[in-house]
């Protein structure tokens, strides 16, 4: 956090303006390592409670660096998840709080670690929105 602190709002702008919503995302950006280095001596915590009370960090977000920084079995539902999940009825749910609650209690422990990424995966390239290519 210390160097991307140190680059600013501005700074780090211009290496994430192709993003959408980068003026925010820089705000909270720059924010947030704030916070890390004051808070919690320059590192990311490995607690949900203090990952989400960081500007711009909700719960999707918070699982997100969980499961790919730390190794827990979370899975952080996106659009493509939240498609998934409910074409296949795997886990069906009207929003993502509902899918992700019912995909950990279905998905075998064993794989509750990868399974975001194949999630998404699938709902990238196979499961897509529009003229789906999975028989959905």
């Amino acid at each position: 956090p210390d160097t991307i602190f140190a680059l600013g709002e501005d700074g780090l702008k211009k290496y994430i303006r192709t993003i959408g919503l980068y003026n925010s995302k820089a705000r909270h950006i720059i924010q947030a390592c704030n916070i890390l280095i004051k808070q919690h001596s320059s590192t990311v915590p490995e607690n949900r409670d203090a990952l989400e009370s960081l500007p711009g960090v909700g719960r999707k977000t918070a699982n997100v660096v969980l499961n790919t920084a730390f190794g827990w079995p979370t899975i952080a539902v996106d659009t493509h998840i939240f498609r998934v999940a409910n074409r296949t009825k795997l886990a069906m749910g009207g929003n993502v709080d509902q899918v992700e609650k019912k995909l950990l209690k279905v998905i075998p422990k064993e794989f509750k670690v990868d399974v975001h990424h194949w999630l998404i995966l699938h709902g990238r390239y196979i499961c897509i929105a529009r003229k789906p290519r999975c028989g959905a």
